[in-house]
C-alpha cells in the first residue's frame, strides 16, 4: 500500500474555519432525485410538493414526456393549502392510484418539500401507515428534500439515511460502499476490490431491494461521497465501523481510499499493486494534460454540493492550482478531515455562507477559476471571472482512477476556453 505525504506547511484540519450564517445560495434537495431514481432501479420518489417542484424535476431531469420515469410529485392545489382538504386521505389516495398502475414499485419514498413542511403535512406518519398496509411489498419510506435548510446533494444523504433503519441485521463480517455512483463507476470500483480478494461487498443504494445488503456490528463501511452525514451517523447507530479515509477524486485519493480498505482486510502489498498499478498510471497520465492549464493557477470555492474540500485537495496536490478559499455548507471532520490533513495550508476555510461577504471576498480574490452555484455563476462572469457550476460535478462520473482526468477536464476546460476567447479578441 502506498503512504501519503502531508503537506510540507501542515494541513487544515486544524485550521480557524471561517463560520457564516446568513443569506445562502443553494440548489434545491430534491435534485438528488434525478440521480436515485436512475440507481434504484425498483424505487420511486412521490414528492408531495408545488407545481415548481414538478418543473424542477422535470427540468432537471430532462426526462421526455413519453418516458416512465421512477419520480413524480403529487401537487398541492388551493384545498390542500387551506386546509380544507383531510391531507393524508390525499396522500393515501394518490398513493394508491401510483401502485396500482406500477406494480413494479417495491420502494416507495414520500418526499417531503418546502410547500409540504410549510403547511406541516406529517409525511413520516403518512409512511408509516402506508408501510404498514403495503408491505412487504412495497417498502414506504420519508425524507425532506425541501431547500429550505438544506443543500441540494443533501437529499441523497436525507434518503439513505432513511433506509438504514430498516435494513436487515447481520453479524458476517462485509464491507459496505455508501454512496450513489454512476454504474460504471460503481462497476470499476467493485472489480478492483475483488480483484483483491475483499468481500463481501454491499452497496447502499442497492440497484433492487431484493439485494442482500444488511447491516451490523462486524459490517465495516467507506463513504464514496462527502455528503453523507446523516447516512455516517445512522449506519454508527446500527453498529457499523467507519473506515474514514480522503475521498477518491484523483489518482492520490482514489489510492488512498483503496488503501484503507486494503488494510482493513489484510491485503498483501503486491497484490495491491498488481491490482492498481496499471490504472494509476493512466489516471496520472490523464491528470497530467489538464493540469499544463491548471498548474499555478488560483481557485476559490463557493459552499454548495459538500465536495468542496477533497476536490480542493485534488486540485492543489495533484495540478498544481493554489487554493485562495475553500467553502463548504457544512464541515464533517469525521468524513473530511482526512481531506484536509493533505490540503496545503493556506486557504480560507469557510463553513456556511453569508454571500453578499463572500462575494466580496472573491471579487477582491479574483480567482483564475471560481467554483459556485448556477445562481452565481452567470454574474461572476460577466465581472470577468471564470466560473464552474458546482453542480456538474454531481452530474458527471469523476471518481476513482478512470475518471480522474475527466475531473481534471471538468476545472481546465474554462481556462482553455477564456484563453481562446482571448486571442481571438486580440485578432
Amino acid at each position: 500500500m502506498t503512504a501519503l505525504t502531508p503537506p510540507m506547511n501542515g494541513g487544515c484540519r486544524t485550521a480557524p474555519v471561517l463560520k457564516e450564517r446568513g443569506q445562502r445560495e443553494v440548489f434545491c434537495g430534491l435534485t438528488g432525485i434525478i440521480w436515485l431514481h436512475r440507481k434504484m432501479q425498483d424505487a420511486f420518489f412521490l414528492v408531495v410538493g408545488s407545481r415548481t417542484c414538478a418543473h424542477l424535476l422535470q427540468s432537471a431531469a430532462g426526462v421526455m414526456i413519453f418516458a416512465e420515469p421512477r419520480f413524480g410529485t403529487a401537487i398541492l392545489e388551493e384545498t390542500d393549502l387551506a386546509g380544507m382538504a383531510d391531507a393524508q386521505k390525499e396522500v393515501d389516495r394518490v398513493v394508491a392510484q401510483l401502485l396500482d398502475r406500477r406494480p413494479d414499485i417495491r420502494q416507495l419514498f414520500l418526499v417531503g418539500s418546502c410547500p409540504s413542511e410549510v403547511i406541516k403535512i406529517d409525511l413520516h406518519r403518512a409512511a408509516e401507515r402506508l408501510n404498514a398496509q403495503h408491505a412487504p411489498h412495497v417498502r414506504v419510506l420519508n425524507y425532506s428534500g425541501s431547500g429550505i435548510e438544506t443543500t441540494f446533494t443533501q437529499g441523497e444523504d436525507a434518503a439513505l439515511a432513511s433506509m438504514v433503519p430498516v435494513l436487515k441485521e447481520t453479524e458476517a463480517r462485509e464491507l459496505l460502499i455508501v454512496g450513489a455512483l454512476p454504474d460504471v463507476v460503481e462497476d470499476q470500483m467493485l472489480g478492483m476490490l475483488r480483484a483483491m480478494g475483499i468481500g463481501p461487498i454491499h452497496c447502499l443504494p442497492a440497484h433492487r431491494i431484493d439485494q442482500e445488503t444488511a447491516v451490523g456490528p462486524n459490517t465495516v463501511f467507506a463513504l464514496v461521497q462527502p455528503f453523507l452525514g446523516d447516512t455516517h451517523a445512522a449506519l454508527e447507530r446500527r453498529g457499523a465501523r467507519h473506515l474514514p479515509a480522503p475521498f477518491p477524486f484523483g489518482e492520490e485519493g482514489t489510492t488512498a481510499w483503496l488503501s484503507v480498505i486494503a488494510a482493513e482486510f489484510d491485503v498483501p502489498a503486491s497484490l495491491f499493486s498488481q491490482v492498481t498499478d496499471a490504472p494509476r498510471a493512466r489516471a496520472r497520465k490523464a491528470i497530467a494534460q489538464a493540469a499544463e492549464t491548471l498548474n499555478g493557477k488560483s481557485v476559490f470555492f463557493f459552499p454548495d454540493s459538500q465536495l468542496e474540500i477533497p476536490l480542493a485537495r485534488f486540485l492543489t496536490r495533484e495540478c498544481g492550482m493554489t487554493a485562495i478559499e475553500v467553502g463548504s455548507p457544512y464541515i464533517h471532520d469525521a468524513l473530511v478531515g482526512p481531506d484536509l490533513d493533505l490540503l496545503p495550508a493556506g486557504p480560507v476555510i469557510s463553513e456556511g455562507q453569508d454571500v453578499d461577504k463572500q462575494l466580496a471576498r472573491a471579487r477582491a480574490a479574483r480567482a483564475d477559476l471560481t467554483v459556485c452555484g448556477l445562481g452565481l455563476a452567470n454574474p461572476l462572469e460577466a465581472e470577468g471571472l471564470s466560473t464552474k457550476w458546482a453542480i456538474e460535478l454531481v452530474f458527471t462520473p469523476v471518481h476513482f482512477y478512470e475518471q480522474a482526468g475527466d475531473l481534471a477536464g471538468l476545472f481546465s476546460r474554462p481556462l482553455r476556453r477564456k484563453s481562446i476567447l482571448k486571442l481571438e479578441a486580440a485578432e
